[in-house]
């Protein structure tokens, strides 16, 4: 939404963002949304909803529950500060495989963690496209 909405005049994000989210719920908008994007002259507005067309069905394969998780990336952002927390502790490395050693070992780690502790998505409540 972000990609289409700031190549749109200001004055027009709120009736574009409230076609964007109609469009979501039936894909087959979707086309006629982008249709008129380009027709009121927002090519750059256009472009991602052709881009992210196959991005958006696999989105919305899952439960709407499971939309919320995923359209973020903060499960990422967090592995990513583990990596770096624990890797800034351990100072330099001699070599590229003694880093290696370590990054796997943190990530199995946080696999395990999400495996037997967390419930971040539940896949009983996914979509039955999956």
């Amino acid at each position: 939404m972000r990609a289409v909405l700031r190549n749109v005049a200001k004055k027009y994000q709120k009736e574009i963002a409230d076609k964007l989210h109609e469009a979501l719920e039936d894909l087959q908008k979707m086309p006629d949304l982008s249709l008129e994007l380009e027709r009121r002259g927002y090519h750059k507005a256009a472009g991602p909803i052709e881009c992210f067309k196959l991005d958006l069905s696999n989105y919305r394969a899952f439960s709407k529950d499971h939309w919320k998780k995923i359209r973020t990336t903060n499960g990422l952002e967090r592995i990513n500060k583990e990596l770096k927390r624990r890797t800034r502790v351990a100072g330099a490395f001699p070599n590229d495989e003694s880093f290696m050693r370590l990054a796997v070992s943190i990530l199995m780690d946080i696999n395990e963690e999400w495996l037997m502790g967390r419930k971040y998505l539940t896949i009983d409540r996914c979509g039955s496209d999956l």
